[in-house]
């Protein structure tokens, strides 16, 4: 079984357990999505092209880690005129695992519950806040002593 799914501009055909690069979403690494754009969905048997869509179909997909691709160098130049400009680019980039893909997505499994984040309390919040203090405490100036009391001790000559 395969579906092609589109994000980020472009198409991807795509199975289960399948790693795949795309661009940057806005998830945390370990969290959850589902691509709803399903393009084609094939069930081994039959192909399902969709009008653009492919209605009720779902990939869900879970997602590994948030990453940077390569360098890419754009360098600008034109001979005997003295211009040059050079340029870097790196993409953001999101990887993520398909775990699923669903011709009808009211016949789901139900997720899993996710553990709940712990509540930061005045208690657990104190040790970090005193750390933050520390950090952010602004440092004493020190006068230089040694310049100021050498100006008011020996006053200049007037030739």
């Amino acid at each position: 079984m395969f579906a092609v799914i589109r994000t980020g501009g472009k198409q991807y055909k795509v199975a289960e357990n399948d790693v795949i690069i795309i661009e940057k979403l806005l998830v945390e690494a370990g969290d959850d999505i589902d691509f709803t754009d399903v393009l084609a969905l094939n069930d081994g048997a039959a192909t399902t092209f969709g009008k653009p869509l492919v209605s009720g179909a779902v990939v869900t997909a879970e997602v590994l880690e948030q990453a940077r691709g390569d360098k890419v160098i754009i360098f600008k130049k034109k001979r005997r005129q003295n211009y040059r400009r050079k340029n870097g680019h790196r993409q953001d980039l999101t990887v993520v695992r398909i775990t699923g893909i669903l011709a009808d997505a009211s016949k789901r499994p139900e997720k899993k519950a996710k553990a709940p984040k712990p509540a930061v309390t005045e208690e657990t919040a104190a040790p970090a806040k005193k750390a933050a203090a520390k950090k952010t405490a602004p440092a004493a100036k020190k006068a230089p002593a040694k310049k100021a009391a050498a100006k008011k001790a020996a006053p200049k000559a007037k030739s």
